[in-house]
Order: C-alpha cells, then sequence, then structure tokens
C-alpha cells in the first residue's frame, strides 16, 4: 500500500497519542453494538468499546460508561475502568484494545474460560425484587406483548431498537 493510502486509511486518533477517536459512534443517533457481538469471545466488549468512544468523543447520548453491564467485564478481567478509557481515548482499533485486554486480565482466562463467561453473560437475569421492577417496567412500555424477553440481552437489544425507532 502507498504511504497515500496508509495516511488516507490511518485514524487521525492514532496518529496523536492522548487523542480522542473521532471515529467513535454518535450513539446520539444509533444504538452501540449488541452485547451478544464478541472479541476475542468477549461478549459485551464490542459495545463497551462503542460506548466508551462515544463517551470521550462527547457522542454518548443515554448510554453511560462504566454501568453493571461494563463493570460486570471490568470485574471478569480485573481491568480498572478508567485506565481501559485511558488506552481507547488513544485511538486504538478493537484489535488493539483486545491485545490490551488479554495483556492486563488478572487472572489469566483461556478461551473456554471466557466462553463460558460470555455464554452467562448472555444468559443473565434478574437476581434482585428491585432489578426486576426495573426490567418489567421497561418491557411494558416498550414491547408488553413480547414474552421472549428473559434475559439482560434481551432487554438491552429491545430498549435499543425501540429508542431509536423500531416498532416492538
Amino acid at each position: 500500500m502507498s504511504d497515500t493510502l496508509k495516511t488516507a486509511y490511518t485514524s487521525p486518533a492514532a496518529a496523536a497519542p492522548g487523542a480522542i477517536n473521532f471515529n467513535a459512534p454518535d450513539l446520539n443517533r444509533h444504538p452501540p453494538r449488541s452485547p451478544r457481538t464478541r472479541l476475542g469471545g468477549y461478549a459485551h466488549l464490542p459495545r463497551l468499546l462503542d460506548k466508551a468512544r462515544a463517551v470521550a468523543a462527547g457522542k454518548g447520548g443515554d448510554y453511560h460508561y462504566n454501568c453493571p453491564f461494563d463493570k460486570k467485564f471490568f470485574d471478569y478481567t480485573g481491568i480498572d475502568h478508567e485506565a481501559f478509557m485511558a488506552e481507547v481515548k488513544t485511538g486504538k482499533s478493537d484489535s488493539e484494545i483486545l491485545a490490551y485486554v488479554q495483556t492486563k486480565a488478572q487472572p489469566k482466562r483461556d478461551p473456554s474460560e471466557i466462553a463460558g463467561w460470555s455464554q452467562w453473560m448472555e444468559q443473565w437475569t434478574v437476581s434482585s425484587p428491585e432489578t426486576r421492577a426495573f426490567f418489567n417496567d421497561v418491557h411494558k412500555k416498550n414491547a408488553a406483548q413480547r414474552e421472549d424477553i428473559a434475559t439482560w440481552f434481551d432487554w438491552i437489544e429491545l430498549d435499543d431498537f425501540v429508542t431509536f425507532g423500531g416498532r416492538p
């Protein structure tokens, strides 16, 4: 690839250490990736990256970085959310952030452990009366007729879809 083409495809954030990734998704216009989407076997990681990049660029909309779902990832990997955000702000790609996660995760996990955790995340359900009331209220508001909304990931995907104009 020529130097001209390399320059054209280089992220402006990657060229300037410490810069914000201006290629961040605008979460005022569309939702982050599904929590079911995996990177390096980790469920939720691509969504977490979308939210972190958007929040860093001031395009986070109603999405929150370091929410309870994000905290599950940080607890599992042992990575500090502020250190993770600092890495995201350098403009690293998904692959580069995955390499960071694989280097920093404590304890180290093998692929089968990560797959097991991701499967658990996909099946995670409401565990307390307070969160059940919240879950049910949003579910009822978005699509009371939908009986297939059982897990948090189901709930997130439905909420994203309806929030951005989809019909339940």
